[in-house]
């Protein structure tokens, strides 16, 4: 391997060491397994994700996020719950790409269970706003839009994060959002989301 990307980094501050990885990652369990690893602490740069490691807030949910990506769930954003105080709030959600299969039985949680999934089909346009995210009365982050690489710039983007195949890949995944309608709440998306996965027979 050449020496010149031990520890050269992008303007990201990603290592570019660890980019070379995702040249090779042309499956949804392959991208899964390479996030695990950047959740771990394990990796330097995570495609799609313009910074070397996670956020503050994410590390208590790192693991349950690396055991989802190992379960054919590549997840792309997700924030834990947060209550209400200090005029912010927010609602845990996950979302990510997955099978057909997989996003079948996930969808099903909005029937079973008082949790929310929204399912976008590959190539769909679809936008929605439901706020996930408060910073007084003003909502700042929502879901309910998909973030499958549909238009041709997408498709280049996602190329230019990973390869080629990945990002077709994912242009021909389901896309599923899921969160906790209670504020706050911390202890049933990611256990629930996670033994759905575990139940799909494409599980990996």
């Amino acid at each position: 391997m050449n020496n010149h990307f031990t520890d050269e980094r992008d303007s990201y501050g990603r290592l570019l060491l660890d980019r070379e990885v995702w040249r090779q990652a042309t499956t949804l369990a392959a991208a899964g397994e390479l996030t695990a690893r950047w959740l771990e602490g394990k990796s330097q740069y995570q495609a799609g994700t313009l910074a070397p490691s996670f956020d503050a807030e994410t590390g208590p949910i790192a693991a349950q996020l690396a055991e989802i990506n190992r379960s054919g769930f590549f997840t792309k954003e997700s924030q834990p719950g947060l209550p209400a105080d200090a005029g912010q709030a927010q609602r845990q959600y996950v979302t990510g790409f997955c099978s057909p299969e997989s996003a079948r039985l996930l969808l099903q949680l909005s029937t079973q269970t008082e949790l929310v999934a929204v399912a976008h089909a590959p190539g769909e346009m679809s936008n929605a706003s439901i706020p996930v995210s408060l910073d007084g009365d003003e909502v700042v982050t929502v879901l309910g839009t998909s973030e499958s690489p549909i238009e041709s710039e997408q498709i280049r983007d996602w190329a230019e994060e990973s390869n080629e195949t990945l990002a077709l890949v994912l242009a021909d995944s389901w896309y599923i959002e899921l969160l906790d309608p209670v504020w706050g709440r911390n202890d049933r998306l990611l256990a629930a989301v996670l033994n759905t996965l575990k139940a799909a027979p494409d599980a990996v």
